[in-house]
């Protein structure tokens, strides 16, 4: 059995393969930002919020991250109308990626928050700093720096699980292949040509964001972890360190003496 490779008419198709690539990374960089603001924001509220709104935060992480994104997709496409709430296909896809990617980013940036040594914020403490002075110059950069690679292969998992949008109709990447095979009948060239330009953007991608990390947290990683590893027998122990750093970002001058 042998197959004769065909790609002679796909350049009829170039400027829709763009403009699907274009969709596709444009979609991908609104719900990171806003997924990311999610994130930090969940798991500012899991440290060190108050108890219900901690059990608020758990029960949306938990309710995305076991049910599959396609699911969350028509459920805000198609749920919310019921509802009274009407969006167009691309708010949709875009809100749906931001709920998802947030849920994730929240439970990441959390175990960074959980990473930061408790030395670092009695030292913030010791210089005046409050306690949202402490979240925000001492404890953040670094619990960022510290699961930025882990934040970033999240980033890229929704950036191809996008391709479930072409489902309610978003013009991204996978849609423009869909509509070509229905035109021209050659699916493997069609699906492979997409293959390769989603491998394409995610390696330009992913190099991309880790310049664009190693310049914004130049440091700030490294600290985070040596002071970690020196701090480790000194807080062998001691109650755990979610409810020290809880009581800290709540605004406690200082923390109880521990004997």
């Amino acid at each position: 059995m042998t197959y004769t490779f065909d790609f002679s008419g796909f350049g009829l198709y170039a400027d829709m393969l763009v403009h699907g690539a274009a969709v596709t990374l444009g979609l991908t960089a609104v719900s990171t930002l806003l997924g990311g603001l999610v994130g930090i924001a969940g798991a500012s509220i899991a440290a060190a919020g108050p108890k219900w709104a901690r059990w608020l935060v758990a029960s949306y992480v938990e309710l995305i991250r076991n049910t599959p994104f396609l699911v969350q997709l028509f459920f805000v496409f198609f749920g919310l109308p019921s509802l009274g709430i009407h969006i167009d296909e691309v708010q949709a896809a875009i809100l749906a990626m931001t709920v998802n990617l947030g849920a994730y980013a929240t439970e990441i940036v959390r175990a960074g928050i959980d990473s930061i040594p408790r030395g670092q914020v009695q030292a913030a403490q010791a210089l005046g700093l409050h306690g949202r002075q402490v979240f925000r110059h001492v404890v953040l950069p670094q619990a960022l720096a510290n699961v930025f690679p882990a934040l970033l292969g999240q980033v890229l998992i929704v950036m191809l699980g996008s391709a479930v949008v072409s489902q309610i109709s978003v013009p991204d990447l996978t849609y423009a292949a869909n509509f070509i095979q229905s035109r021209n009948f050659r699916s493997f060239e069609s699906y492979l040509i997409i293959t390769a330009t989603y491998l394409l953007m995610s390696i330009v991608l992913r190099q991309l964001l880790n310049r664009f990390g190693r310049g914004l947290f130049a440091g700030r990683a490294a600290r985070g972890n040596s002071n970690n590893s020196n701090s480790g027998s000194n807080d062998s122990g001691n109650a755990p360190r979610n409810w020290r750093t809880r009581l800290t970002w709540r605004g406690a001058r200082t923390l109880p003496t521990e004997h």
